[in-house]
């Protein structure tokens, strides 16, 4: 198991509140992060365990305003610090993507298999398919069981199609901050 960070792919843009003027974020409500914070995420998607005062070292700042920043940058939503873990290593042999085609509105379904906890991904693609999900399970029993008496019976569920995950060759969070 190692940790790794979830991070926003902002452009490299000033945060104004910490540059001391006005607050402004962009009208989408995403935070804008200056080159500072970038690198604090940068530091953290290396080690999420790396401690403040190597942060700091690293990007010129005290370990107290590391902290804070972190903190804005858990609360603002632009990251997350979390333990990845192989699937297989913790008693989920099966892996798949499913590909979901909707009739009508898409969020009702999002919704729904949000709150399954087998479901780990979620997007809304433009394509053949509506919804792109990604589902963990304990084994096929349980994949068949969730994909054909769970989510295909879901209200507004056209059609679905599994691609079963038969070995996972890069799994990586670490795409930087560009």
């Amino acid at each position: 198991m190692h940790s790794e960070v979830v991070a926003s792919r902002n452009a490299d843009q000033r945060d104004s509140r910490e540059a001391g003027k006005d607050s402004k974020e962009p009208r989408s409500g995403t935070p804008q992060l200056d080159a500072v914070s970038l690198a604090i995420v940068e530091q953290l998607q290396e080690d999420g365990r790396r401690p403040y005062a190597a942060i700091g070292k690293a990007v010129g700042l005290s370990e107290a305003a590391v902290r804070q920043r972190v903190q804005k940058l858990l609360d603002q939503g632009v990251m997350q610090i979390v333990a990845v873990t192989d699937p297989l290593t913790v008693g989920f042999r099966r892996q798949a993507m499913l590909g979901v085609n909707v009739d009508g509105d898409l969020d009702p379904v999002a919704d729904a298999l949000t709150a399954m906890a087998e479901v780990e991904y979620i997007v809304i693609t433009a394509g053949s398919f509506d919804l792109m999900v990604e589902i963990v399970c304990e084994d096929d029993d349980h994949l068949l069981e969730v994909i054909n008496k769970r989510i295909r019976t879901l209200p507004g569920v056209r059609s679905t199609e599994s691609f079963v995950y038969l070995k996972l060759k890069k799994q990586t969070y670490m795409w930087g901050t560009r």
